[in-house]
């Protein structure tokens, strides 16, 4: 496996070219950027908006913490559990009804942006809007693959567990076995088409397999 520096500029321009060489067509592209909440995966995500744009590509951001599960869910064995982080905290089932299947070719591209409140606790309340043909969703959370979610590109946000430790919050430490588990049982690293290292997130490096 080697391990090359790439600026973040250069990454962004990289991977747009990609998803935008995926189809020719005018099928619609599901990409996903997972890594934990210290690789602040929604900016990658973010940063890919505007470059796909300049190539034609209309673009919708949707965050998987908008399709979080009630609180008597997220929170039935404690609000510090980390099982309960990684097995329960995602709504797979309204993310795949309301984001992803609607963009399944012949689908009608209607998608909702955004699900459930966490602060509320409450529906997000938000209007269903059309990604048009050609259109290119971008997705960022934790804990995306390995759930069998109908995508076309996955990117993963790879940390080494010291990383990880250094750059989460104190407050937010208790979810780290959560994240090693992630790392052991699924093995995100194997499973996404593009894997980044972002021990620094100023400085990435593209992690390239055999």
């Amino acid at each position: 496996m080697r391990v090359t520096p790439i600026s973040q500029e250069r990454l962004v321009e990289l991977l747009a070219g990609r998803i935008d060489g995926l189809a020719g067509d005018d099928r619609r592209l599901r990409v996903a950027v997972d890594g934990a909440a210290a690789a602040r995966p929604e900016l990658l995500a973010d940063a890919l908006v505007e470059p796909l744009r300049l190539l034609g590509r209309p673009v919708q951001r949707v965050s998987a913490g908008g399709f979080l599960r009630p609180a008597s869910i997220r929170f039935e064995y404690g609000k510090q559990d980390p099982d309960a982080f990684h097995d329960l905290w995602l709504d797979q089932g309204a993310l795949l009804r309301e984001v992803l299947d609607p963009l399944e070719p012949g689908a009608d591209g209607r998608l909702l942006p955004s699900y459930w409140d966490p602060v509320t606790d409450r529906s997000a309340r938000a209007g269903y809007v059309e990604l048009p043909p050609r259109g290119v969703l971008l997705l960022d959370g934790s804990f995306l693959l390995g759930r069998w979610l109908p995508l076309e590109l996955t990117v993963h946000l790879a940390q080494s567990p010291a990383a990880l430790a250094r750059r989460t919050p104190a407050a937010e430490r208790w979810t780290l076995p959560a994240y090693e588990r992630y790392r052991e049982e699924t093995d995100p690293v194997s499973l996404a088409d593009l894997t980044v290292r972002v021990e620094d997130p100023r400085h990435p490096a593209l992690v390239e397999r055999p």
